[in-house]
């Protein structure tokens, strides 16, 4: 099922339920798929747009948690993790630290990368197989690493 058609579900249900919080949450990131949607001229996006549209959505909100917590706006950074348990569930499964590790080794090699000149050969090919299923911080902290 596409990510849109599971958020319209989630919408309606949101709605029945009166789960304001959830609502506003899916409401803008719907909004945001559609903003996408113009931008690209398409009727509709690929399941790959939408994943690109919820990793920015949910990096955003990881940004402003960090922010807030610096802060000390705790009123707003239980607002924003709620927020950001939301998008998380229409995100696919995240990678666990070995299997990214075998996939940077394993895309390194396919580069024939040997320094870290070689970086971003690697991490333009890398991107690609792990997009939605690893944060590029990670992914580059692992790159790094291995080719070190």
């Amino acid at each position: 099922m596409a990510i849109v058609e599971l958020l319209n579900q989630d919408m309606k249900q949101a709605m029945k339920n009166k789960d304001k919080v959830k609502l506003g949450v899916i409401r803008m990131v719907k909004a945001s798929m559609q903003n996408e949607a113009i931008k690209t001229k398409k009727d509709a996006l690929s399941e790959e747009e939408e994943l690109t549209v919820l990793a920015r959505e949910l990096k955003q909100r990881k940004d402003s948690l960090h922010e807030f917590k610096e802060a000390g706006r705790e009123d707003l950074v239980s607002q924003l993790e709620d927020e950001i348990k939301i998008i998380q569930a229409y995100m696919p499964e995240q990678l666990s630290d070995e299997e990214l590790e075998q996939i940077v080794v394993q895309t390194i090699e396919e580069v024939q990368a040997q320094s870290k000149k070689d970086m971003g050969k690697v991490m333009s090919a890398l991107m690609p197989k792990v997009k939605g299923k690893a944060e590029g911080s990670r992914v580059n902290q692992l790159v790094q690493k291995n080719l070190s």
